[in-house]
């Protein structure tokens, strides 16, 4: 009889609400737990999924609990934030402070439950806090990583597929460095399938500049209307989740930890890395432009300010 997936999720807001839905209609876990300082929003979201149960393909238990029952747990989904920051600011920065606060609240309650499985932070700064729970949790190297510029090259993807009318499976794109406004589309590292682009488009010219600019504008777009981003990150989730359990060795661009990799070291950025039961398994290296690394490195020093700032929050002097 094989193992139970088990999954548990911190923080029950849209977000969290919605990976669990994801997991439980893909039928990717056979359990999940719900981890929320609001009793009633998890028992509220319990008792929803559990109505939607019986049409669903696979039977999902899905219960609330706590820190101390991390332990048999295999992937946390830490989807902690307060999203109102950003309703006079598109700056996921703001978030910082809040999140930062939250996991020192919880990451010594993982550590003490025993828990020794692989956490996907979705939390923002996405680079910040992924590298923030993994020093905290002190899991190693690999172990903790965030859903960084998946979502982001979802979205990059969707808009070169609208372009040509290739379908999505068929184009070959990421976007890389900061899950953020300085992150940057790498093209001279994309294809249709291996196909050189032009081998494929012919005459047609595609516009880079604004093709980048529609993946990283494509959440605020979303945000606008809602206040929330929900189905694009729960859905980029979920495919984590399951590269996990499944131990996929699948190539795909996630918040990981560099340690030389693109001359960068000590942080979490967005690159394409190979992603299987031990988490980040390895960082690939793509033989960037002179451009795109001076862009990508550049994204890499904003990221080290965010973490400095983060650091001085935590010891009181912000």
């Amino acid at each position: 009889m094989s193992k139970n997936r088990k999954a548990a999720i911190i923080g029950i807001g849209h977000v969290g609400a919605h990976v669990a839905n994801s997991l439980a209609t893909q039928g990717i876990v056979d359990e999940i737990m719900l981890i929320d300082q609001k009793a009633q929003k998890v028992t509220s979201e319990v008792q929803d999924l559990r109505d939607a149960m019986l049409w669903l393909p696979d039977p999902v238990r899905i219960y609330g609990g706590d820190y101390d029952q991390l332990k048999d747990v295999d992937v946390i989904v830490n989807c902690v934030g307060n999203i109102e920051t950003l309703v006079t600011c598109n700056d996921r920065t703001l978030e910082m402070r809040f999140n930062v606060e939250a996991v020192d609240s919880y990451a010594d309650k993982i550590k003490t439950s025993g828990f020794d499985g692989i956490i996907i932070n979705i939390s923002n700064p996405c680079d910040v806090i992924t590298r923030h729970l993994a020093l905290k949790t002190g899991l190693p190297k690999g172990r903790v990583f965030g859903t960084g510029t998946a979502l982001d090259s979802s979205r990059l993807i969707s808009a070169i597929s609208l372009k040509t009318g290739l379908s999505l499976q068929s184009i070959d794109a990421c976007m890389m460095g900061e899950h953020g406004n300085m992150q940057f589309a790498p093209a001279s590292i994309f294809s249709f399938r291996g196909a050189p682009l032009q081998a494929v488009l012919g005459d047609t010219e595609l516009d880079w500049h604004e093709l980048e600019k529609e993946a990283i504008g494509g959440g605020w777009v979303t945000f606008t209307g809602k206040h929330c981003t929900e189905y694009g990150i729960a859905a980029t989730a979920a495919r984590l989740v399951r590269a996990v359990l499944e131990d996929e060795k699948v190539l795909l661009p996630v918040s990981a930890p560099l340690d030389g990799e693109y001359g960068v070291f000590g942080l979490f950025a967005g690159v394409p890395s190979i992603i299987g039961k031990n988490g980040v398994e390895k960082v690939i290296e793509y033989p960037l432009t002179e451009d795109e690394l001076f862009r990508f490195q550049a994204c890499c020093q904003g990221i080290a300010k965010n973490v400095e700032t983060a650091a001085k929050m935590e010891v009181g002097e912000m």
